[in-house]
């Protein structure tokens, strides 16, 4: 005897709003997201970096002398979690820290050559992989792919959203 509910969920039932959940997508962004993270593992892992190093070095990067604080407001992680990413990042030179000018107890981060080497060195591999996608698309693609991609976000505020896409168009 099966279960009715999951027959019912591979069937592609409706919800409330008359939509069928869109199974395919969710599973070609699953596997979307592993290999394009999967590039970027790989190196890391030679550093004995993972995905929180990465994202802490490709935003403190595209900004330089963004706030502690600011960086936990973009990433949306526990501070915690920041500064154990973070000191392995200062200790093996990757992203030094300096005190804010008007305010020295803010903490200004920056990449070092090593972490701007090694933030360029991952964005060409996932570019790489990108850019062989766009590649199979008809012409003017990029466009829709960005206008879709920002509509899955949350952003948290207009700001933010100015920040991380300052290269759309």
């Amino acid at each position: 005897m099966s279960d009715c509910r999951a027959d019912d969920h591979r069937a592609g039932v409706v919800d409330a709003q008359g939509q069928r959940p869109a199974l395919d997508l969710i599973e070609l962004l699953f596997f979307a997201y592993r290999d394009f993270v999967g590039d970027a593992d790989r190196r890391l892992a030679a550093d004995g970096f993972g995905r929180a190093h990465h994202r802490v070095l490709h935003f403190v990067s595209r900004n330089p002398g963004m706030t502690v604080a600011g960086l936990l407001d973009l990433l949306r992680i526990t501070k915690q979690s920041l500064n154990r990413v973070l000191k392995e990042l200062l200790e093996k030179d990757y992203v030094a820290q300096r005190e804010g000018e008007a305010d020295r107890r803010q903490r200004l981060l920056y990449v070092t050559d090593a972490g701007a080497a090694l933030v360029h060195e991952l964005a060409v591999l996932q570019s790489a992989r990108i850019n062989r996608a766009l590649d199979g698309c008809a012409p003017g693609a990029r466009i829709h792919v960005v206008d879709f991609l920002e509509a899955m976000v949350d952003w948290p505020a207009p700001e933010g959203r100015r920040a991380v896409t300052r290269e759309k168009r």
